[in-house]
């Protein structure tokens, strides 16, 4: 079955000031050069700004007014971890569009007029001194909403091809009720505050006496009630690492229905009862999380692949003109998404028109009804 496209757009008003005087390039220069194909500064200043916003706009509260400047890893800035991702996701969209045709892959007239309507919209409500510190041209906007349009399809496309068969065995998460007994406790204020040696050891013997009484019991989570405790339920496999690697290596030796006995963490103590050496519901949510880690993957390698195959040159004295130092971008709210459109296929547009018509014959019908009704009936 085909899906519902939808483009994620900045085709809303930004809001842009200068921050300090913006550097100088024209909007043909090169930034990077795919094979034959050039990507322009015009291309890759405005696909810069349309991920600046989205960080100035959702992020600023996070990372700080001079987010830019802080450090991102180790001897990396904010501003040159985004800029390399920019970057790097640019060329990427630029060798998928070289590639299409080995996937079958083309944008429909509907969605390339989707593009055009929005690069135009994007004209339209912003100024003409914002759009020039954004190199937000309706030709620029319009090449990177195609870009984007034609990276999504491509990355479906691609992904389609992943293994997504996944045995019960590879996938098999257990489950357990477990019990904490924290060596921690709550002061005045509702601040967590360890506790003191002794008030540890009460812990522990309390945890002690509830690991061996329960043993004898079997209903766990009934007992756990009696005793004013919480029997609380996880899933696992052997990689999990909660609710502590420790407990999960213990309960995971065990079999079903069988009790770990206390378990002490430098956080506490546990005790856990294995309910189920194959949990359902938790082993097909894992299958799903597994065949997303293939499709992933087949993508992220095939794009590497294609990369190593190609010629990319960067022009680094033109990308460095580029900073999100000296302007500020972010989008401005409204009730509605302004950086979202929807591009729907044959098959959605279809669904949602039948629907259209039956809800105005439902309201049709109700109609004759009422004009057939005794208009005297109500009065007898």
């Amino acid at each position: 079955m085909k899906k519902k496209i939808v483009l994620f757009m900045l085709a809303g008003a930004l809001s842009v000031s200068s921050l300090t005087g913006c550097s100088s390039f024209k909007a043909d220069d090169v930034v990077a050069t795919v094979g034959e194909q050039e990507i322009t500064a015009e291309v890759a200043n405005f696909y810069a700004r349309y991920v600046q916003a989205q960080y100035e706009t959702y992020y600023s509260a996070y990372l700080g007014e001079d987010m830019w400047n802080s450090e991102a890893s180790e001897g990396k800035t904010y501003e040159e971890s985004v800029k390399e991702s920019v970057l790097e996701t640019l060329e990427d969209m630029v060798l998928l569009e070289q590639h299409m045709d080995e996937y079958e892959v083309t944008l429909t007239d509907e969605e390339k007029q989707v593009v055009k309507e929005a690069a135009k919209e994007f004209s339209e409500v912003n100024p003409l001194e914002d759009k020039e510190k954004v190199s937000g041209s309706e030709k620029a906007v319009k090449r990177v909403m195609t870009l984007m349009a034609v990276q999504m399809k491509m990355q479906d496309a691609i992904e389609a091809g992943a293994d997504t068969e996944v045995s019960d065995e590879e996938a098999a998460q257990k489950s357990m009720q477990y019990v904490s007994f924290p060596y921690t406790s709550t002061d005045d204020e509702g601040k967590s505050v360890d506790m003191t040696d002794e008030e540890k050891a009460e812990t522990k013997e309390k945890a002690e006496a509830f690991a061996e009484a329960v043993k004898k019991e079997s209903d766990f989570e009934a007992y756990a009630k009696d005793q004013e405790l919480e029997a609380k339920i996880a899933t696992f496999d052997a990689e999990s690492k909660a609710p502590s690697e420790d407990l999960v290596k213990a309960a995971d030796q065990l079999k079903e229905g069988e009790v770990t006995g206390l378990i002490e963490t430098d956080g506490g103590c546990y005790v856990a009862k294995v309910t189920s050496l194959l949990d359902r519901e938790a082993t097909d949510a894992k299958k799903e999380s597994i065949v997303n880690e293939r499709k992933q993957k087949l993508y992220t390698d095939t794009c590497e692949k294609l990369r190593k195959d190609a010629k990319v040159k960067v022009n680094d004295e033109v990308w460095e003109k580029i900073s999100f130092k000296d302007v500020k971008v972010t989008i401005k709210q409204e009730e509605k998404d302004p950086y979202a459109n929807e591009v729907q296929t044959d098959d959605v547009a279809d669904a949602e028109e039948d629907a259209d018509a039956q809800e105005e014959e439902d309201t049709d019908a109700d109609s004759d009804k009422e004009e057939d009704a005794d208009p005297d009936e109500g009065a007898k």
